[in-house]
This record gives structure tokens, C-alpha cells and sequence, in this order.
């Protein structure tokens, strides 16, 4: 299935969704069913959003970028959770609660946080009426009945937030799986955040195998010259976790040494 998550309009950038699509079509990788975009849900994050005021899961919070940027620790402290106000602009916030959330992850093995200390009150909606990240996409999974999640090791941390979310909601928790992300020479992450060049579509056959090694797969040389489905072909039949799950890989250069 192909989700397109379109539901922060300040980010939208025009032709992006369209930029994806062919991408992956380029590199041979195609979709069962309708395209599925994430702005078209926004009724329903609205329905569940009023079931969590309604149970009174979440508070509303009026603090400025100001106020937060001047706490000095990552956790927001509460400060509008025993305030009873609903002046505008405001964000929703879920109250956290002192429980512990584990999960086993393929790659990266047992989890293992308290909720309230780790997390704290997460934003659920935001002051602009966006629905925040962690809560569309819990949402979204649970409508499309997804079972595994496999993403980068970036969103790591979002895991637990969301394994929260899905025990308020009583929704199924998938399975997940977090590779490691590609970074530059520096560490960074190659992201467009960083101004990283996009994936280019001119040679995919040559950029799967780059990824098929960089993900310690070994291909054979043979296929450096393969169709792109032909190595999408070998890449599922061989996949094999085991290298990357050894070292519990969380980045890899992209050119040289890997990173633990």
C-alpha cells in the first residue's frame, strides 16, 4: 500500500507527491490498491480527537515557543495540565501517565521506557489545527490494518509514543522494525532538512545494489548491471537481517565505514 503523508500543509511543497510517486516507480516498486493520502482522514483524527477531550486523555496548552525553548529540560513540564482554559491559539496535549512501554524491535531489540519520564505530555494537535505526526499516523495504520512497520532508526523514539496511543485508542500495536538511516561523512542524516540532493532516477539499478551492500547483503557482482526487477526480486528473496541485527545497526556512511 502507498500512503502519502500530506496532512502538514506548511510543508506541503507543490509536485512533491507526484516527485514520489514516479520514484518509486523508477525503481521498481509499485503499489496494490488506490494511493491513500493522508488529508483525506481528517474527519476522522477530528472524531478521535473529540472522543480524547471527552475522556479527558488530553489538556490544552497555550504556552509559546518563547516559554518552551526557555525550559531546560526535553520534557514539558505540565504547566497548563492543571489549567482550566481553552483561549486560542491553543495546542492539545496527551497526559502522560508513570507506565512502562516495551516493545521488542527486530533490528534493535528490547525497549523499554517510562511513559511520563521518558516522553512527557506529547503534542497531539497543534496550535494551528494540524494534527500532530504521532497521533495521524497511529490513526492511519489502524484504518489500513497495517501489522508490521518497518522505518528508519530516526523514529525510534516516536515507537513508545505511539504504542501509547494505540493502548488509549484500543487499537492493535504492529510490529517494528527500525533500519539503520544513511548519513553523510558528518553523521547527518541525508535528508532534505540537510539540503541533501534527492535520489536520482537515472541509474536506479546501480543505486538498489549500492543499498543492497550499504544494508550488508552482499549481493552478487553479477547483478551490478541487473534489471531493477531483478534486483528487487533477489533483494526479497535474500533479505537477511542477521549483520545488521549482530552489530544493532543504527547508521551507515553513505560511502565509507559503517557506523555502530
Amino acid at each position: 500500500m502507498l500512503r502519502i503523508d500530506d496532512v502538514d500543509s506548511s510543508r506541503k511543497v507543490a509536485g512533491a507527491s507526484e516527485s514520489i510517486i514516479d520514484t518509486l516507480q523508477c525503481f521498481g516498486l509499485y503499489w496494490d490498491g488506490p494511493i491513500v493520502y493522508q488529508s483525506n482522514h481528517l474527519e476522522y483524527y477530528h472524531t478521535v480527537i473529540e472522543q480524547l477531550i471527552v475522556q479527558k486523555k488530553v489538556y490544552s496548552c497555550t504556552c509559546s515557543r518563547k516559554t518552551l525553548s526557555a525550559i531546560k529540560t526535553a520534557i514539558y513540564p505540565g504547566t497548563c495540565r492543571q489549567l482550566d482554559h481553552q483561549k486560542s491559539p491553543y495546542s492539545l496535549r496527551l497526559k502522560s501517565s508513570d507506565i512502562e512501554i516495551s516493545f521488542d524491535d527486530e533490528l534493535q531489540g528490547l525497549q523499554t521506557h517510562n511513559f511520563a519520564q521518558a516522553f512527557g505530555d506529547f503534542i497531539i494537535k497543534r496550535k494551528d489545527g494540524i494534527t500532530a505526526y504521532q497521533l495521524a499516523v497511529v490513526i492511519d495504520d489502524h484504518l489500513q490494518n497495517i501489522s508490521h512497520v518497518v522505518r528508519g532508526f530516526d523514529l525510534l523514539d516516536s515507537t513508545p509514543r505511539q504504542i501509547a496511543l494505540q493502548n488509549i485508542l484500543g487499537f492493535k500495536t504492529p510490529h517494528y522494525c527500525h533500519i539503520p538511516i544513511i548519513v553523510d561523512q558528518q553523521g547527518n542524516k541525508l535528508s532534505k532538512q540537510k539540503c541533501a540532493q534527492a535520489v536520482s532516477t537515472e541509474t536506479p539499478q546501480k543505486t538498489i545494489f549500492l543499498l543492497l551492500e550499504l544494508l550488508q547483503q552482499n549481493p552478487p557482482p553479477k547483478l551490478k548491471n541487473a534489471p531493477v526487477k531483478e534486483l528487487i526480486s533477489w533483494g526479497i528473496a535474500h533479505w537477511h537481517p542477521a549483520p545488521l541485527k549482530l552489530k544493532r545497526y543504527k547508521k551507515i556512511r553513505a560511502i565509507s565505514d559503517n557506523i555502530d
